[in-house]
């Protein structure tokens, strides 16, 4: 058990029967009565985000999930399969189910994949990834006194905003939280 004060972003938490992940939190103060926690939640089987309140000190229940290393291999259509890299045994996942994490996923990547109950409940991406740019338009030459951005699309499919200078082919790293362009590598 731990409290409404101890939720952090990626916190797995039990909620009468259903299993939410932390997407956000903000503890708040009021000037009058006690505190309490606001949370973003992901319900982790519906992939519906809820906001919930907690008290401050509210017990809640949270989770063991077992851990492993995968490696991707490739897009089956509606699944995505992945490969335990200590035994080998393979996974299908729905894509529908790793939405997000497919916009900077590669095949032969390796990823954090938390079980719990023997069932798959998160797909982990490192939280930096090299990506190569596939599609940009030309910067303007010596447009770079700004912090200006334009559209690019990178080797997943995914689009991002990058800086002028950057070009087709370039390899970038990528913050995979927030999707935002990091440095050119």
């Amino acid at each position: 058990m731990i409290t409404a004060n101890d939720l952090r972003k990626g916190v797995i938490i039990k909620t009468g029967e259903e299993l939410f992940v932390v997407r956000g939190f903000q503890h708040v103060k009021p000037g009058k009565g006690g505190a309490f926690v606001k949370a973003k939640l992901r319900n982790i089987k519906k992939n519906i985000i809820i906001e919930k309140t907690f008290r401050a000190g509210e017990k809640i229940e949270d989770i063991f999930i077992d851990k492993r290393k995968m490696q991707y291999l490739y897009n089956e259509g509606e699944t995505s399969v992945f490969m335990d890299v200590e035994n080998y045994e393979q996974e299908s996942i729905p894509n529908e189910f790793i939405e997000e994490e497919m916009k900077f996923l590669k095949e032969g990547e390796e990823v954090g994949v938390s079980f719990y109950g023997g069932e798959i409940i998160s797909v982990d991406l490192p939280t930096f990834v090299e990506v190569k740019v596939t599609h940009t338009e030309p910067g303007l030459r010596g447009d770079t006194a700004t912090a200006t951005f334009k559209p690019a699309e990178i080797e997943t499919g995914a689009k991002i905003q990058v800086p002028l200078f950057v070009n087709e082919g370039d390899v970038l790293k990528v913050d995979t939280r927030t999707g935002e362009y990091i440095e050119r590598v």
